[in-house]
């Protein structure tokens, strides 16, 4: 009986550290602002593209990305660009802020 329990916390416990060495491995989301001086010409002009009529509110990097927020009809995307200008990905900045105030 021992030995099963012995067996059981032994697992458990290698259970709980390799959750916490993943977690720790994680890479987390980080945002960081810029100047549009620094984004490069292909990535501002497919931003403009993006845009249509809306305003660049401000450019941010995300590790080897650009995002552009545009702000439009009163609503503010952010466009996830490489720094090719090929767009990543779309999503409401507004939706993306409220996620981040749960954590």
């Amino acid at each position: 009986m021992k030995t099963t329990k012995l067996i059981t916390t032994i697992a458990v416990s290698a259970g709980l550290a390799f959750g916490v060495a993943a977690q720790a491995g994680e890479k987390k989301h980080e945002e960081q602002s810029i100047n549009s001086s620094e984004v490069p010409a292909a990535v501002q002009s497919a931003a403009q593209a993006q845009a249509q009529g809306g305003t660049i509110v401000r450019w941010e990097k995300e590790g080897a990305n650009f995002e552009a927020v545009i702000e439009k009809n009163g609503k503010q995307i952010g466009v996830e660009m490489d720094a090719n200008g090929k767009v990543l990905s779309k999503h409401n900045e507004a939706k993306e802020h409220k996620e981040g105030a749960k954590y």
